[in-house]
């Protein structure tokens, strides 16, 4: 239920994030960048004052507040992953918390080995909890032959990571999708930049040189906006994997030593015997 429920907390602010965003950079659109100080003559259809960069981002047309809330809605997906992944390392060195919780798999202390989860907490903490718990109790099941106890144990581990796992790659999916549609969005407010430049050039006369500069800076502009929150977005989204992988790695290894200690300990030895060399 408390997995269900920060699920939903999760969704809904996600949600959130991508209204706001919308909202936000539409407000910033119109009353920052369009404000009429940022024009020559006070007139946002005229070009922008000299060393007026708000003015000249204004320039890029409509599409600039959707780029606008992406670049926003990254740096938030951003923000959150980090702190939600500084929760999943836990309070102390995860490849330190490999190291002790394998020297006390070779003691076979799996009470210090559970203490240890506490207090470094955090995924790895949880999950690897969650398997020496199940170690204790198959290490005084009598029922079970020494290789369904140690597939227990392996189920065991699969089930709790897949409860942690997915809680990583929250908002996940959203950073990869940005990464790909600020890029075809900048394109896109880039030709239509270039449309109106070259529609500037085709009028009888002369050219139009206000609609020409316009149609340029609107071509750049998004194209910028587009390659920026695109470029932040995919680094994000390598980085915060990487992390997730490494993760992954240390508790597979862990599992991978807790079912070898398991069957060191537990495939030779009587029901009575097994009993008593657990330290409890």
């Amino acid at each position: 239920m408390e997995t269900q429920e920060t699920s939903k907390g999760k969704s809904l602010f996600s949600i959130l994030v991508i209204v706001i965003a919308l909202i936000t950079s539409f407000l910033l659109y119109k009353f920052v960048l369009g404000s009429p100080s940022n024009f020559e003559g006070n007139d946002p259809s005229k070009h922008p004052l000299e060393g007026n960069y708000l003015g000249l981002v204004y320039k890029g047309g409509i599409i600039v507040p959707f780029l606008m809330s992406f670049f926003l809605m990254v740096l938030a997906f951003s923000i959150e992953r980090v702190i939600t992944m500084l929760g999943a390392y836990g309070k102390g060195s995860v490849t330190g918390f490999v190291r002790k919780i394998k020297s006390l798999l070779l003691k076979n202390d799996i009470d210090a080995a559970i203490a240890e989860c506490d207090k470094q907490k955090g995924s790895v903490g949880n999950v690897v909890k969650e398997v020496l718990g199940k170690y204790k109790q198959m290490s005084r099941d009598t029922r079970l032959t020494p290789e369904q106890k140690v597939e227990a144990i392996q189920k065991e581990l699969e089930e709790a990571t897949a409860l942690e796992l997915p809680m990583l790659e929250k908002n996940l999916t959203i950073l990869a999708t940005l990464a790909s549609v600020s890029t075809l969005v900048g394109l896109l407010g880039t030709v239509i930049g270039m449309i109106k430049a070259f529609a500037a050039l085709a009028t009888a006369g002369a050219p139009d040189a206000v609609a020409l500069a316009n149609g340029i800076s609107e071509a750049l502009i998004n194209t910028a906006l587009g390659i920026l929150a695109s470029a932040i977005a995919i680094i994000s989204y390598n980085l915060f994997t990487s992390k997730i992988d490494e993760l992954t790695y240390s508790i597979d290894e862990i599992g991978f030593a807790i079912t070898q200690s398991f069957s060191a300990n537990y495939s030779n030895l009587p029901s009575r015997e097994k009993e008593k060399s657990v330290v409890l």
